[in-house]
C-alpha cells in the first residue's frame, strides 16, 4: 500500500546550500554531456526524503551513470514523472508562478523546449531565489536569469510503500 507524505523543504534546502558551488561524489557530473541542473534537483528532492522510483524507463531513480532513470537527469522527463506519478516517489503539479513556495521547481525554457532545473530556496517579495548547477548558484533571484518560457511545479510531497 502507498502512502503519502510531505518532503523535508528544509533538508532539500541545506543540501542545496552545501552542494550548489560543487558537486556529491556519491553522483555522476554530468556538467560535459549536457548539464547537472535536473541531476542536482533529483538529489535535493531525494535529501528532501522522496523515495526512488524503480519503474524501468519511466521512473525516477539513480544507481550509478549508466543505472538511472531519464527523470533524474532530463528536464523534460522529470517534469513528466513528477506530474504524472501515481506511485512510489516525488509528485506535483503545474502552477503559476504566483503560487511558487520553497522546495517547488522551476523550468525555463526558450520557445522550443525546456532547458534548465531550478530549486526555489527562498522567496522575497514575491521573487523566487533559486539554487541550481550548471551556472552554479544558490539563493540568487530568479530575475537574474533570460528566458522566453517558464513552468513551475508545486512538489505535493511523496508516496512511498508501507
Amino acid at each position: 500500500m502507498l502512502i503519502e507524505y510531505t518532503l523535508d523543504i528544509p533538508a532539500e534546502i541545506a543540501y542545496a546550500r552545501k552542494w550548489a558551488y560543487k558537486r556529491n561524489p556519491a553522483y555522476y557530473n554530468f556538467d560535459s554531456i549536457g548539464g547537472d541542473c535536473t541531476n542536482f534537483i533529483s538529489q535535493c528532492l531525494y535529501a528532501g526524503g522522496a523515495v526512488m522510483n524503480y519503474t524501468k524507463d519511466t521512473g525516477w531513480y539513480y544507481n550509478s551513470l549508466n543505472d538511472r532513470a531519464p527523470a533524474w537527469t532530463s528536464v523534460e522527463f522529470l517534469h513528466r514523472f513528477l506530474v504524472n506519478n501515481s506511485g512510489a516517489g516525488p509528485f506535483g503539479k503545474e502552477i503559476p508562478l504566483t503560487e511558487i513556495r520553497k522546495g517547488d521547481i522551476i523550468q525555463l525554457g526558450n520557445g522550443e523546449r525546456f532547458y534548465h532545473s531550478l530549486l526555489v530556496v527562498d522567496i522575497k517579495n514575491g521573487i523566487p531565489f533559486i539554487a541550481a548547477h550548471m551556472n552554479n548558484a544558490y539563493g540568487i533571484p530568479l530575475t537574474l536569469y533570460t528566458f522566453e518560457e517558464m513552468r513551475c511545479i508545486h512538489i505535493i510531497g511523496a508516496r512511498k510503500y508501507s
